[in-house]
């Protein structure tokens, strides 16, 4: 439970209303009753403000004569409400010390501050660093290591040789440090390459539950400082990833795909093997990158979504093109 005054005073804002209300959690503006903190961020959901019953909304200035509440105010709501949140998050902390029926090898270093869950397997070399948590079942190979304060939920599973920083999460069921699927055609059929890299991952990343990272084959795979990775995403073997970069869900990056800082990929975005993205660029969703980006800027592939019937039309008359092009030159061409 936080008064507003004292929210205001812990975000560094601008307040109008009562310091003494009494904030007890967070909601929308349409759920919001008489104890939440609610969030205004864009127009549209001005008619869901002027109705709301939050105790408080954070909101940009040019909203407070239209809210019917009290307010904390900023030019970057979004980026408050996210602050918000860690003041109320309830997520259970866990206890440092080793679980009875983890599994810790004689020569892994792991902090007294360190925690590590039921039936989690801990291989020798393995550094876990002050403040880390590993859940139950997670498997953490040799040699690898967590930096301070790092985080793994249950089940993922870290390869041998698999750096990550500090102050990173990796969400259950994470696979870093995997093979790169390298092999060479023989006359028996294919033949494995043995990747012999490993993941180096900076600090302040997350990575979403179901991705894979694979390791490199020669040459590590890096993912920079403060990247966010969602859920179900495919990072092939000697990929690098710039910082501050966020990839959405279901996107594909295949092997030796560079990608600049400060990119952003939406979800089902797929990117082709040995490629380069510069910095500060934006690929929406479903886009299929198939050569280098050399210039910032927004970059799309494929069509919108239509009715059936006038996308069976559309896709007839690609199929056209090219005799409908050969015509046109013809046409030119006339006197």
């Amino acid at each position: 439970m936080y008064r507003l005054g004292e929210l205001a005073g812990r975000l560094d804002l601008e307040f109008s209303g009562d310091a003494q209300q009494e904030i007890a959690g967070l909601a929308t503006l349409a759920a919001a009753g008489s104890a939440d903190l609610a969030l205004m961020v864009s127009v549209k959901y001005l008619s869901q403000l002027t109705q709301t019953r939050a105790a408080a909304v954070i909101l940009a200035p040019e909203f407070v004569d239209q809210c019917p509440t009290d307010c904390l105010i900023s030019d970057t709501p979004y980026l408050v409400f996210a602050r918000a949140s860690q003041l109320f998050d309830r997520s259970p902390q866990p206890l440092s010390g080793v679980h009875s029926s983890a599994v810790v090898a004689p020569d892994a270093q792991v902090h007294a501050s360190a925690s590590v869950g039921p039936n989690a397997v801990i291989e020798a070399g393995a550094v876990l660093a002050a403040g880390t948590v590993v859940g139950a079942n997670v498997y953490l190979g040799h040699n690898s290591h967590l930096g301070v304060g790092t985080r793994v939920f249950p089940s993922a599973v870290l390869y041998h040789d698999v750096h990550v920083g500090e102050n990173c999460v990796i969400h259950s069921q994470a696979v870093l440090g995997a093979d790169g699927f390298g092999f060479a055609p023989g006359p028996a059929g294919w033949e494995k390459i043995c990747q012999l890299g490993g993941v180096r991952i900076g600090d302040r990343v997350e990575i979403g539950a179901c991705t894979t990272v694979d390791r490199g084959a020669l040459e590590h795979t890096v993912i920079e400082d403060g990247v966010i990775i969602d859920n179900q995403v495919h990072i092939a073997h000697n990929c690098r990833i710039g910082k501050n970069t966020a990839i959405a869900g279901c996107t594909g990056l295949a092997g030796s795909t560079i990608i600049g800082a400060n990119c952003t990929l939406a979800g089902g975005v797929g990117v082709v093997g040995h490629v380069e993205i510069c910095d500060n660029v934006h690929v929406t969703g479903m886009t299929m990158v198939t050569g280098s980006i050399t210039r910032p800027g927004s970059y799309s592939s494929g069509t919108p979504m239509a009715s059936t019937s006038d996308w069976k039309r559309s896709a007839v008359r690609f199929s056209q093109l090219e005799s409908i092009q050969k015509r046109l030159a013809a046409l030119e061409r006339q006197p």
